[in-house]
């Protein structure tokens, strides 16, 4: 296969790697790096603020109730003409985004697509009725005697089109029988270059405009004065040509697929019934850039289907053969007309932005990009069918998509969707007995290995301002890591942690916890034994709740099970913060603590030594953790902290001092069964932390979800800058809590965040 040398070096590169891998803020920031997102976008994007607002929808349409959302995607690796696109897609349908992604990619190899397009001409029409044939035919060599008149006064309407170059260019005459009426029809053509606008008010109104000349002319009687949406004068044509080397995969040779994909469109130019699905295919991906640009999808897909069917049969739109060089070609001829400017183009700020995303095209641009996609689409559809079947590729996303809608897990999510493919069962109900299941006994535990467990934490207040001596209240999260130690005949201490893709050797030359943990095994002569450490997280890496501690601990306690150390509670706990030394650098003894000893803590740092005692709670809590796309660095967050204290070290001082006073008042409210003021004390000290610049816009809209559903009190937990949340519901056996408790759950999940119950008794 040949190499990728398409604008290596090129800061807008349609090429970035490992795209589908980055959470949504990272693909962002990622489009933002290429420059291909100005700073407002970013903002916009990460703040959800693009979207159309309820106001601005109420003016587009009549009887406005809300505004629906649809997934805004985009597809990379795209060369046309040599210039790099990324192209925006508003669509729904699974597989469409990642198939055109790999079509360009594939094509990018062999030099890219190769497009034109004519002028964007629109065809306006003005129907005139005679009673015999005689006046009909007489009217249309009146019309085109008088084309100069038409034409002159068509552009007096819209004078500024045509000093932009566009305007009125010609008039083309047609008869036709009323099948119906009886009567004759004349039916005058009015050519029109709208330049980047649509053009069908402009179009229309010069239909109008002209309709009192024309029955003068013609002493005809003028019905219907409107635009043709079968744009067969804007058209557009694409091309690519891919080497067969390039076409290889999949257990398929190059001129196999080469072979299927040609014999796949041959049906469809034989076989209107193939043809229908297989132009289907192709205005997949062009619609999804018609909504995603404000085009008039509709009126494209109308010119689209009524193009094919222009030979008096309908076929397909593209063609596949096979090359001298024995490269495939492809090819579409598809009319495309198409506005960047005016319209839902100005009212909607998800629009402009994605115009911004693909350089701000003129409409002959962009009806080129759009032809591209729809044939970049088709390619990756023939090309699926060829090969392993396109039912294949659209399982595997549609199954993705029912995990997500079920609330899997991520470090389950890969596991549910193998078992929902496998058991032909892609249903919501599926994934979630899968993941009861999954959870209750892990597959890849092994059969003869015990566990051992540790708790997460999640900060309830207090975070931050304990850096600076100020008080703090941590809680649980029950078996937030699983671990087993199995005893092998080989390869030394391996540790396997399979969620997080992590495999690696045990030995004192390694850094992180793999050093640490080998200073442990030397420490009890264990390091020369061969064995496999796997562990089990059940909470997601990186998001502040405590899981680096909690799988140290988990670890500890296994190797103690499997070799019988005898290693109680207070030597577990001073073992786990040697291993939070080596991955923080200088951590509280929090974190470890509470991963130990699974209890509530009360704690503050006093004379530089952190005092904790167990605090004790007359009745159970129920929360909600939520967790937001990005990773939290607590190190860069509490960096961050300390730099802006020290520039103003009374003022922060004071703000400490009231997330302290918080902080008390919430362990009294807390054991006085006092659950409404809880809430209302964790809502204010988090708007604090957000003073302190440590909330995210993925943790503020948490928040807010948690608050709509009627939680008592909500807030950002742990480091910030991402990571999680936690939203009090209640506490006791209060029906009303638990109910908070599942509607936050489930209105995150649908929100597209992960979110965990948690009671803590």
């Amino acid at each position: 296969m040949n190499a990728d040398k398409t604008n290596q070096g090129n800061p807008k590169s349609s090429r970035i790697a490992n795209f589908f891998r980055m959470n949504v803020n990272e693909r962002i920031d990622a489009l933002h790096h290429q420059g291909l997102l100005n700073d407002t976008d970013v903002n916009a994007l990460h703040t959800a603020n693009h979207q159309l607002q309820l106001g601005a929808a109420d003016k587009m349409i009549e009887n406005v109730v809300g505004v629906f959302g649809l997934p805004l995607g985009v597809a990379l690796n795209f060369l046309i003409n040599n210039k790099d696109y990324v192209i925006p897609l508003v669509v729904e349908e699974p597989s469409i985004v990642a198939g055109l992604s790999g079509a360009a990619r594939m094509a990018r190899l062999g030099g890219g697509y190769q497009v034109e397009t004519t002028e964007p001409i629109l065809v306006g029409q003005v129907q005139t009725v005679f009673d015999d044939k005689t006046a009909a035919d007489k009217a249309q060599g009146i019309l085109l005697e008088n084309r100069e008149a038409i034409l002159s006064l068509a552009n007096s309407l819209h004078p500024k089109m045509v000093a932009r170059g566009g305007g009125a260019l010609d008039i083309e005459v047609f008869s036709h029988h009323a099948q119906e009426d009886g009567r004759e029809m004349v039916v005058l053509h009015l050519l029109v270059d709208t330049r980047d606008a649509m053009g069908a008010n402009l179009v229309n109104s010069m239909c109008e405009g002209i309709a009192s000349l024309v029955e003068t002319l013609t002493g005809g009687k003028v019905f219907l004065r409107i635009l043709s949406n079968l744009t067969d004068r804007a058209l557009v044509k694409a091309r690519v040509q891919i080497p067969i080397a390039n076409l290889e995969g999949k257990g398929f040779t190059g001129e196999q697929v080469r072979d299927g994909v040609i014999l796949a469109n041959d049906l469809a130019v034989a076989d209107p019934y193939r043809a229908a699905t297989h132009n289907k295919g192709i205005m997949n991906g062009v619609d999804a850039v018609a909504l995603a640009t404000g085009n008039d999808w509709r009126a494209i897909e109308a010119a689209a289907h009524a193009y094919a069917a222009r030979s008096g049969r309908y076929q397909a739109l593209t063609r596949w053969y096979k090359h001298a060089s024995g490269d495939l070609v492809g090819e579409i001829e598809i009319p495309m007309k198409v506005g960047t400017v005016g319209g839902s183009l100005e009212s909607n700020p998800s629009v402009r932005i994605n115009h911004r995303l693909l350089g701000s095209p003129g409409a002959t641009e962009l009806a080129g990009i759009m032809g591209t996609v729809g044939l970049a689409q088709n390619f990756a559809a023939l090309r699926a069918l060829s090969t392993n079947g396109i039912q294949q590729n659209h399982m595997n996303l549609h199954a993705r998509s029912v995990a997500s809608t079920a609330g899997v897990p991520d470090a389950l999510f890969d596991r549910v969707v193998e078992g929902l493919i496998e058991s032909g069962e892609i249903k919501v109900w599926k994934a979630q007995e899968l993941m009861e299941q999954l959870t209750q006994a892990p597959a890849s535990t092994p059969a003869t290995a015990e566990r051992s467990s540790a708790s997460g934490k999640v900060i309830l207040m207090g975070e931050h301002a304990v850096v600076y001596g100020r008080p703090a209240i941590a809680v649980p999260i029950p078996l937030a890591v699983e671990a087993s130690v199995l005893p092998t005949q080989r390869d030394g201490v391996i540790l396997r942690i399979p969620r997080w893709g992590i495999e690696t050797g045990v030995h004192k030359q390694t850094q992180g916890l793999p050093g640490v943990l080998a200073e442990i095994l030397q420490r009890y002569n264990l390091l020369d034994a061969n064995m496999r450490i796997e562990v089990f997280p059940n909470v997601p890496r990186a998001k502040g709740l405590g899981g680096s501690a909690a799988l140290a601990v988990a670890i500890i306690r296994a190797l103690d099970n499997t070799y019988k150390l005898e290693l109680n509670d207070t030597t577990i706990n001073a073992l786990a913060f040697e291993c939070e030394k080596a991955a923080h650098g200088n951590p509280s003894g929090v974190d470890n603590t509470v991963a130990t000893y699974g209890k509530p803590l009360w704690f503050q740092r006093r004379e530089q030594q952190m005092h904790m005692e167990d605090l004790q709670l007359p009745a159970a809590l129920h929360l909600v953790i939520g967790i937001s796309a990005e990773e939290s660095l607590t190190a860069e967050t509490v960096s961050g902290v300390r730099q802006a204290w020290q520039q103003a070290p009374q003022r922060y001082e004071q703000m400490f001092d009231q997330i302290a006073n918080f902080t008390n008042h919430a362990r009294q409210a807390l054991q006085e069964q006092q659950f409404e003021e809880a809430g209302e004390l964790m809502n204010l000290c988090h708007g604090y932390l957000n003073a302190l610049q440590l909330s995210t816009p993925g943790l503020e809209q948490l928040v807010h979800i948690a608050r709509q559903q009627g939680a008592l009190g909500a807030k950002l937990t742990g480091g910030g800058g991402g990571g999680s949340m936690i939203a009090l519901c209640g506490g006791g056996h209060n029906p009303a809590a638990l109910t908070r408790q599942s509607d936050i759950v489930s209105a995150m999940q649908a929100a597209g965040f992960e979110a965990l119950p948690l009671d803590i008794e």
